[in-house]
């Protein structure tokens, strides 16, 4: 059974490329993360902001789709995400924001 995921792209009013993802990551879409990071990327090689604040779970699957994007997104999260973006290092390798509730995204 799928998992339900929905993967949203649009741009800031700067021009910042941004993905949103709701729902849960796992192996049943995680080739639809890859796809609509690839899609979303800037042509001009600046970051893609991975916007994952209304994600409620994420597992090994997702968290390698990040990990092989590392240098060219950002990443917004929630302290639930924490732990498991900390322990996989992905907050080592990229920018990721509102693990602190003190961090304004």
């Amino acid at each position: 059974m799928t998992t339900p995921l929905t993967l949203t792209p649009d741009r800031r009013p700067d021009g910042t490329p941004v993905l949103t993802a709701a729902g849960e990551i796992d192996m049943s879409n995680s080739a639809d993360l890859a796809t609509a990071v690839t899609t979303a990327l800037a042509d001009d090689g600046s970051p893609l902001v991975v916007d994952l604040t209304d994600v409620e779970y994420l597992d090994s699957a997702g968290l390698s789709i990040l990990l092989s994007y590392a240098d060219r997104i950002e990443v917004i999260a929630t302290p639930l995400l924490g732990p498991v973006l900390t322990i996989c290092g992905l907050t080592d390798l990229t920018t990721v924001r509102g693990l602190d509730p003190t961090d304004s995204a």
